[in-house]
């Protein structure tokens, strides 16, 4: 083992621990974790408030602070459930998050003809269970296709490391950003069909293109790769819309973006994805991840203002 990663052993030890409690003894250690983190610590509030006011302007101060309550919520409860996941079973997994079994279906008509696949996704409630889609896909158990995921490294090996065993958890495979493209092509060359996911609600990394459009009352710069990826692979493109049921448990409806993504205009695709976002984010305020600087990097001049 790296020297420099023993000194997270203890903490390594403790995660261990805390997610062989039952779920509902770690929704009370989230329930104090909130309170730090509201109450006590105020966690990026100034953030999450100055967010939430500029994307719903017309919200009333206490119907803000109530949506932001109630994200911490949310973040509180991510969180357990998170490291609740070095210890999940399988069947209580495939419980807590399910799919729409006539989506399974389709992604699996899709994957069984070799078609690959692109997943949009988001940071919306818990994103980290969503790659236990592979405890209802059949297709997960044929050597003739990967589930994917892309991911931007961490900069501490350790959490890194530790994200890593998470999110294969469920048998998905994680591939860093800078050569996404180029391992989906590896696996079109060896014949291995892919689903692919990408949290494309992030800003674009410095230097790569944005497409801007009006998202959340902001000009937003949004991530154009994923399209690129879609269009060149000739993937069916698809957004995961997930939603809350009760504390504990998720739901993800597949919404098809594009089946032909040849067909659409240039940025069409990414287009349909904000707007499909959006609606999500309405529905659900609390859900997104409000403490990130979304628009930190302010833009003008939306492309498709006048669509």
């Amino acid at each position: 083992m790296d020297a420099s990663r023993l000194k997270y052993l203890p903490v390594d030890g403790l995660l261990h621990l805390a997610a062989l409690l039952p779920l509902w003894l770690l929704y009370g250690l989230a329930d104090v974790v909130f309170v730090i983190m509201y109450y006590l610590w105020g966690y990026r509030k100034k953030t999450v408030l100055c967010n939430l006011r500029e994307s719903f302007p017309d919200r009333t101060d206490r119907e803000l602070n109530a949506i932001a309550r109630r994200f911490y919520h949310n973040l509180a409860d991510q969180i357990v459930e998170t490291v609740k996941l070095l210890h999940i079973s399988d069947r209580q997994m495939k419980r807590r998050m399910t799919y729409n079994p006539a989506d399974i279906a389709l992604v699996d008509s899709w994957l069984s003809r070799g078609r690959p696949v692109v997943a949009y996704f988001s940071h919306c409630f818990n994103w980290e269970w969503a790659p236990s889609i592979t405890l209802w896909s059949s297709m997960a158990r044929s050597h003739s296709t990967a589930f994917c995921q892309i991911y931007r490294p961490l900069r501490n090996g350790w959490a890194d490391a530790l994200m890593l065993r998470l999110r294969s958890r469920f048998g998905a495979v994680s591939i860093p950003k800078k050569v996404a493209f180029l391992d989906l092509l590896r696996y079109r060359k060896k014949g291995i069909a892919t689903i692919t996911g990408f949290m494309s609600d992030q800003h674009p990394s410095a230097g790569d293109p944005g497409y801007i459009t009006r998202f959340l009352n902001h000009p937003t710069a949004m991530i154009t790769g994923t399209e690129t990826v879609a269009r060149r692979l000739d993937a069916a493109v698809v957004y995961w819309d997930m939603h809350k049921t009760r504390r504990g448990h998720y739901h993800i409806d597949m919404r098809l973006i594009a089946d032909s993504p040849a067909s659409l205009p240039e940025s069409e695709i990414t287009s349909r994805y904000a707007a499909m976002l959006q609606t999500t984010i309405e529905r659900e305020p609390a859900g997104w991840l409000w403490s990130h600087k979304r628009w930190k990097n302010p833009v003008t001049t939306p492309q498709d203002e006048n669509r």
